[in-house]
């Protein structure tokens, strides 16, 4: 079937978070869910789990389980045993499980600045430290400084956050790129922790290879989380999965999940299943939308804001935006919020290299993308306008 994309759904004054949160006439632009209908294919699941009619606890049923290997195996080469995958909440709940169990306090996590800000702020919240080598910035593109890397570690960093497709600058890593990633973790001897949710949203030219499908020296050290959900707009339904190889490092997960992570939400599960399994048709055409948004998004940028740059997207739907040469000032967010009202994600939140960017979201409708960018336009152009009767 086709499906319209082109199609505004009224989100307002529904439990959205992301319209919800500025109101009134301010466009959210800012946290990665869509603004799409989901796929026919899992609406069906959906009502045909809820016309079921009973909600008791639920997990990982083996449909899901071989519907994940083979998808796995299909899209990557991957063989993963079926006790090798865990559901879990989210990829953020997993994380947190991860710095909790495989760092002690005052132990170090590394990641790569400018990343998503929970990487950055939540291992610090249970009393980790942070360590953020940042990604360099060539071009239009953002590359590894490998040297830089490898002396940020320190006898305390126990665990690598690898965000791979990365967010917010929007690179998908080469296999030499992450075969050198791997080598430093596994000499160091350092988990890494790989967040691939956004492996299934990629612009043509781009392939995806998950780090633990390396080799099973390096799947050993590696806890690789995926999810549906932000490929098929399910964040609100709550079910991920994590891959863990190790048999110690998942005894260890499963043990120190117990009473702290919930089970999934049976909802979630139909309808990821439904996603993996059914979901390919629409996932087709809303990459080709998507494409066209992020075609769209450059030319505006190049006509009517040249001042603003963005880097080269390899995959997600989520621009990352440099406005250090507009002359807004060092606030950006503040003030495409107040000026133009339009709400984007503050890049400082993305630590080091963040600062004088915004992250933009752009799986809406055409339309509200077009309406937002003329009123950022429109915002800067009266900012360098001379102020009547001067």
């Amino acid at each position: 079937m086709r499906y319209d994309f082109d199609r505004v759904v009224e989100r307002k004054g529904t439990d959205s978070i992301k319209w919800r949160r500025y109101g009134g006439e301010v466009l959210p632009l800012w946290v990665a869910d869509m603004d799409f209908v989901s796929p026919e294919p899992v609406v069906r699941a959906l009502h045909e789990r809820v016309d079921h009619r009973v909600f008791g606890y639920g997990g990982a049923t083996e449909e899901f389980v071989e519907t994940v290997r083979e998808r796995l195996k299909r899209l990557y080469g991957w063989d993963v045993p079926g006790e090798e995958i865990i559901l879990v909440p989210g990829v953020v709940t997993g994380l947190n499980l991860a710095f909790t169990l495989f760092a002690e306090p005052g132990e170090a996590v590394l990641v790569q600045t400018p990343v998503y800000s929970h990487f950055i702020a939540d291992p610090v919240n249970r009393g980790r430290a942070v360590i953020g080598p940042p990604l360099v910035k060539t071009g239009e593109t953002y590359e590894i400084d490998f040297d830089a890397f490898e002396e940020a570690i320190t006898d305390r960093t126990r665990i690598f956050v690898l965000c791979n497709p990365h967010n917010p600058v929007g690179r998908v890593f080469r296999k030499d790129e992450l075969e050198r990633l791997a080598r430093i973790c596994l000499d160091r001897g350092i988990l890494i922790c790989s967040d691939e949710i956004h492996c299934d949203l990629l612009f043509p030219g781009n392939r995806h290879i998950p780090i633990a499908s390396l080799g099973s020296e390096v799947a050993d050290r590696t806890i690789t989380f995926m999810s549906p959900s932000k490929t098929f707009n399910l964040a609100g339904l709550k079910c991920s999965f994590a891959v863990i190889r190790d048999p110690a490092l998942r005894k260890a997960w499963l043990k120190g999940s117990e009473g702290l992570i919930p089970h999934v939400n049976v909802l979630g599960v139909a309808a990821a299943l439904a996603a993996y399994r059914d979901g390919a048709e629409w996932l087709d055409q809303c990459l080709a939308y998507l494409e066209g948004n992020r075609d769209l998004l450059a030319r505006y940028l190049g006509e009517r804001l040249p001042s603003l740059t963005m880097s080269r997207m390899e995959a997600t739907y989520l621009a990352w935006i440099d406005c250090r040469g507009s002359g807004i000032g060092g606030d950006p967010y503040r003030f495409f919020l107040e000026k133009g009202r339009v709400a984007l994600n503050d890049g400082r939140e993305y630590g080091k290299g963040g600062e004088g960017f915004v992250r933009l979201n752009f799986a809406c409708p055409r339309r509200t993308l077009t309406e937002a960018l003329t009123r950022m336009a429109d915002a800067v152009e009266r900012m360098h306008s001379p102020k009547e009767g001067a």
